[in-house]
């Protein structure tokens, strides 16, 4: 991607998110030069991979395939494996109308995927085969939406309008896009590591390959 692209998405993404009255944390505002100067005090937030994210998974089709991604607040992987402290993470997300995030599982993180505002959210769901990588075609899958058991076959979809969720348990394949406008998306997990515990259908890369094209607006987790 870009990074003339990449800044102006950002600046798109911090409307669109304002626009619904989310208000988004300080170090978000951090321009480079702010980085230089907050470097010191911010080991936090670099080692927990806060901030600005945008993937196109490789693909270099963002507008086809891709998220935005604003990571708010995330533990550690010693706290979840000891079982106390900072065991989870939240996370603000921009799905654009028809825009594919691939089908992807997660073998540590269960997550709560929220529609915060905009059109709908689809969600389509397998089941990872018992053995090996590959989609279950025949198991239906059972999801959480909101407390209320919602079943569907294998490859069945479900549709959330704003204020709706659906609970994400590991080893539950996923993908999801926006259906007739832009949608906002909360994410409350446990701990996050996308270096890690992102697992896609297909051979796709989650952090984008940037073509230094101008300097940028803010910088990403990939920057750090």
């Amino acid at each position: 991607m870009r990074r003339a692209e990449i800044n102006e998405i950002i600046k798109q993404a911090q409307s669109f998110i304002e626009g619904f009255g989310y208000v988004l944390p300080p170090f978000a505002h951090w321009t480079p030069e702010d980085w230089n100067g907050n470097h010191v005090h911010a080991g936090a937030i670099i080692d927990a991979a806060l901030g600005w994210d945008i993937t196109d998974y490789g693909l270099g089709k963002f507008e086809d395939t891709g998220l935005f991604l604003f990571t708010v607040r995330n533990g550690n992987a010693a706290d979840l494996k000891a079982g106390r402290g900072m065991l989870y993470a939240e996370k603000i997300m921009i799905s654009r109308r028809e825009q594919l995030s691939p089908m992807h599982y997660h073998r540590v993180k269960a997550e709560d995927i929220i529609n915060r505002g905009g059109g709908m959210l689809v969600v389509e769901l397998y089941h990872r085969e018992p053995e090996g990588e590959g989609l279950d075609l025949q198991r239906p899958v059972t999801v959480f939406c909101d407390g209320v058991a919602r079943r569907v076959d294998a490859g069945g979809r479900i549709a959330l309008a704003p204020g709706e969720s659906v609970t994400l348990l590991p080893t539950v394949y996923h993908a999801f896009w926006g259906e007739g406008d832009d949608v906002l998306i909360g994410e409350v997990s446990t701990v996050n590591d996308d270096r890690t515990d992102n697992y896609f259908l297909d051979k796709l890369g989650r952090f984008p390959d940037i073509e230094e094209d101008e300097q940028p607006f803010r910088l990403l987790v990939k920057d750090y």
